[in-house]
């Protein structure tokens, strides 16, 4: 996350040194530029016949591994610790509204961290930022562990991790790019991560569930601390140390300004604030049957059983589609599908203006998961835009917002069904979704006109733009 005056976005832009790098094993590559809607690959950028391809050269990379054993242990260490703070707090309390209150403050921190902490992500070398940052969430959750800790200390203490969590993602995220290259190989591996983090929702909470039957709690959230410390030595001993991504003066005063002003820079770029707000859009509005999924199960009288299967039934959608995408398609071809799929990927939620029964529900469910799948182009854009310099700020400020707005969507979709009908409130998300993602489609299209880099200017017969 420190330069605070970066190249603007279509300014061509010098790749990162090769010592900078881990070389990764024939890797597709992508243009650094931003060209237009989406990255352009020409025959000459294919992979070698015999090397590793797809999330199989993903994998070979040694660095990646680690990351990706940190990410699954911690992530499964988060959910679980989720669930058992939300019955310790219960416990404690009696009160709903307090062991609501522990899920909303896993949401409402990431944009103070996202924002006011972001710079930290350019301004000192990625591995220690990870490693620092899952050391302080581990000593927050031990604290946790005290008796003595007032459940006031247990809010606290959430906030505090929720606030770290944008920082670590978003230096991860930029970290991902050292790792794997800016092509084929990072698109790849943030899906991986993706398809972990909607896999570890699915499998967190059982085995979550299945701790709480066998342990207390408190017993359970020791748990996280174990996943916590695990992660980072993974991320310790497993991935290279390098160098800051920008320097600036000494002097701890000067963080908070950084990272305003990288926001600012963030968000003041026309294209990269575009594909920022698509990512961030359709999320906000997806949420809906999710949140709302309780009361539509009780308004179709299904059961317990069937309100798992309603909360369960986008997350298989997403993975599902995101495994095809990564692994059937080619780069150009999830290029190409980017700006079609965002448009489309609401429309199943209108479905419920019918007030449909449980597996015509399911199905829209899936189908709407699936929509997600956009964002594997779309990272490819994103990551072409964002000048080296400013890459950690940005990614951090990404990830703030978009749990942000998910929340603010379950808050809002909850406060409409206080005066409308569950269905009629779902509906109504996919018809408003539709319509503003179909505005920022053409924002998001204006933005990509007329950036070319040198060679596609040269030669205009190879330049790919989306046909929608």
């Amino acid at each position: 996350m420190p330069t605070d005056s970066p190249a603007p976005a279509d300014t061509p832009r010098t790749p990162p040194a090769p010592a900078e790098q881990v070389p990764a094993p024939a890797p597709e590559r992508a243009a650094h530029r931003d060209p237009g809607p989406g990255p352009t690959l020409r025959d000459s950028d294919a992979p070698a016949s015999d090397a590793p391809r797809g999330y199989r050269a993903v994998f070979a990379v040694v660095e990646f591994r680690a990351v990706f054993a940190a990410h699954l242990l911690s992530l499964l260490g988060v959910v679980v610790s989720e669930l058992a703070l939300t019955v310790l707090v219960y416990d404690l309390t009696g009160s709903p509204l307090l062991s609501a209150l522990t899920f909303a403050l896993g949401l409402l921190p990431y944009v103070v961290g996202g924002t006011l902490f972001a710079g930290v992500a350019d301004r000192y070398p990625a591995r220690r930022v990870l490693v620092v940052c899952d050391l302080l969430c581990a000593a927050c959750v031990a604290v946790m562990l005290v008796p003595a800790t007032p459940v006031a200390g247990l809010l606290a203490l959430r906030c505090l991790v929720a606030a770290i969590a944008p920082v670590f993602t978003g230096t991860r995220m930029a970290a991902l790019t050292d790792i794997l290259g800016e092509g084929d190989l990072y698109v790849l591996g943030r899906s991986l991560l993706r398809i972990v983090s909607q896999s570890a929702m699915l499998i967190g909470f059982g085995a979550g569930g299945v701790l709480l039957t066998v342990l207390s709690p408190r017993g359970a959230i020791t748990v996280t601390v174990v996943t916590f410390l695990c992660s980072a030595a993974l991320l310790r001993f497993g991935t290279r140390d390098r160098p800051a991504r920008a320097t600036t003066g000494d002097g701890g005063g000067t963080l908070l300004k950084e990272s305003l002003s990288g926001a600012r820079l963030v968000l003041g770029d026309r294209r990269i604030r575009a594909l920022m707000l698509l990512f961030w859009l359709p999320a906000m509005f997806v949420v809906a049957p999710e949140a709302l999924a309780a009361p539509y199960a009780d308004a179709i009288g299904a059961s317990p059983a069937a309100l798992g299967l309603l909360l369960c039934a986008m997350a298989v959608g997403h993975i599902g589609a995101e495994l095809f995408v990564g692994s059937a398609l080619s780069p150009r071809n999830r290029s190409r599908i980017v700006l079609p799929v965002a448009a489309a990927g609401l429309l199943p939620l209108l479905v419920y203006v019918v007030r449909p029964g449980l597996p015509l529900a399911l199905a829209a469910l899936a189908l709407a998961g699936a929509g997600a799948a956009y964002v594997i182009g779309l990272d490819q854009w994103f990551v072409d835009a964002v000048p080296q310099e400013l890459r950690g700020r940005a990614m951090t400020l990404l990830t703030a917002g978009l749990m942000t707005v998910q929340g603010l969507g379950m808050a809002l979709a909850g406060l409409a069904a206080e005066f409308f009908p569950v269905h009629q409130v779902v509906a109504g998300s996919g018809i408003i979704g539709t319509v503003c993602t179909l505005l920022l489609v053409a924002e998001v299209r204006r933005t990509a006109s007329g950036r070319m880099s040198d060679t596609e200017g040269r030669d205009g017969a190879d330049r790919h733009v989306t046909s929608r």
